[in-house]
């Protein structure tokens, strides 16, 4: 039964099943309540009714009443009540009533043993009356028993009566239980029709949120979703615009190189002079590894900020040395080098740091003249927290465009002539972000451009 009303009931709806609820509850509530006072109002009932015969037992076997040649010729309606059978019992078993036997109380062992002496009073219900017996002198009991129609009557009254109001009371919840829970599930609602709207249209546009409870607080996290999914969207869409713009141009220059070499072979074109297709062979070169790096450099970024490498202890002064290596080998001679490096430890991704140390690194050769100098220094700022800094001898970089070098696709108006995608610092900023770090731009005291990058971690050699 439990098994198939689940399933039934989880297929109603939420603010249905709170008004069921209440309804439940209330109705459990009911019940035990009736039945408390079901047995209350009886207990006082019979409680009044026995303390009344008890009283009248007593009266009478105080008076002559008790006498058993009085007995049989007063009737009943002396003790106040037309319904009230009375009878002397006594020790041996024998029974005198009023009006004979035909008007004698229900008689049993209880009432013997108070004529025995053996129990002071007894009180029990028998044959629709209650019967009271309380020692009349010795060997002898007087019994009083009176019918019990208006007590049963009232109480067959009041069990009508409380499931009735019961009933009406259990309706009540659950429509107010219902109605509770349909003004309560209002926002849960409107989040439903928002995330419809999502799945429908790809709006992301926020709802609108009232009060400070719970819901009001689910609300204002759904709408921060929202915005972080539309801050999502808009980058991605960025991202394919920026790096569409990008392609276009290697793109265009080596199909149309591609095509002056395949034209050339046609027979009967003019023959390219050997110069000529050395120099395309050249400048077809260059822009395969051009794409080749902007393509390795979109994948980087397409990591979206995560982690995909596991996070290890690293050295820092062993990836900035192998960065370090691979600059000098491409740079030549032409380029020096000032280096200060500390012992530094900190947990993270060997290969991306040294990939963001390699971009700064090549960015300052990329804008060193010819006999420059880049300055490479690690400063502790503390126990827990290192600067690389990489200066170059360039024309360091406008105020104004400080803020957005580490931007994607960023391009100053002065180094769009120069090579590169404009993502390698783009990666430098994401990989200090995956680590904890940050990074900004400045103006070197050489005069050139001051890159930095912050990092957390220790000194290695602390105890």
């Amino acid at each position: 039964m439990t098994q198939t009303l689940l399933p039934r009931l989880e297929r109603v709806s939420l603010g249905a099943r709170i008004g069921i609820l209440a309804a439940a509850v209330a109705a459990a509530v009911v019940v035990l309540v009736s039945m408390a006072a079901f047995f209350v109002v009886r207990g006082s009932l019979l409680a009044s009714l026995d303390e009344n015969l008890q009283q009248r037992a007593v009266a009478a076997a105080q008076s002559q009443l008790a006498r058993p040649e009085l007995l049989a010729t007063v009737p009943s309606e002396i003790l106040g009540a037309a319904d009230i059978r009375v009878a002397l019992l006594y020790s041996s078993g024998l029974a005198q009533s009023a009006e004979g036997a035909a008007s004698a109380p229900p008689l049993s062992e209880v009432e013997l043993a108070v004529a025995r002496g053996e129990e002071p009073e007894s009180v029990r219900s028998a044959s629709g009356y209650r019967v009271v017996a309380v020692q009349a002198g010795e060997g002898r009991a007087l019994v009083i028993a009176q019918k019990m129609d208006s007590t049963q009557a009232a109480l067959a009254g009041l069990a009508t009566t409380l499931p009735v109001i019961g009933g009406i009371g259990v309706v009540f919840a659950g429509l107010a239980g219902a109605a509770v829970a349909r003004a309560g599930l209002r926002p849960v609602q409107r989040l439903t029709e928002a995330t419809e709207r999502v799945t429908a249209t790809g709006q992301l546009s926020p709802i609108r949120v009232s009060g400070s409870d719970e819901l009001a607080r689910l609300t204002r996290s759904f709408n921060e979703m929202l915005g972080a999914l539309a801050a999502s969207q808009e980058q991605q869409r960025r991202l394919v615009a920026d790096a569409g713009h990008e392609l276009r141009t290697p793109l265009t220059s080596l199909r149309t190189n591609l095509e002056l070499l395949a034209s050339a072979e046609r027979p009967g074109a003019p023959t390219l002079p050997r110069e000529d297709r050395e120099e395309m062979l050249t400048d077809v070169r260059a822009q395969v590894q051009e794409l080749t790096q902007l393509i390795g450099d979109l994948t980087e970024l397409a990591r979206d900020d995560l982690p995909t490498a596991a996070r290890e202890p690293v050295e820092l002064v062993d990836v900035v040395e192998r960065a370090l290596e691979r600059v000098r080998r491409r740079a030549g001679p032409d380029i020096g080098f000032d280096v200060t490096l500390v012992p530094w430890t900190l947990v993270g991704e060997a290969p991306a740091l040294e990939r963001a140390v390699l971009n700064l690194l090549d960015n300052a050769v990329k804008w060193s003249p010819p006999g420059g100098h880049v300055r490479l220094r690690m400063v502790p700022l503390d126990d827990w927290t290192v600067v690389v800094e990489v200066a170059d001898s360039g024309p360091g970089i406008a105020e104004e465009d400080r803020p957005h070098v580490f931007e994607r696709f960023y391009r100053a108006d002065t180094s769009r002539t120069m090579p590169g995608s404009g993502l390698g610092l783009a990666i430098v900023r994401q990989v200090a972000v995956r680590h904890g770090g940050a990074v900004w731009a400045d103006k070197a005291p050489e005069g050139g451009a001051l890159l930095s990058l912050r990092l957390p971690g220790r000194r290695a050699d602390l105890p």
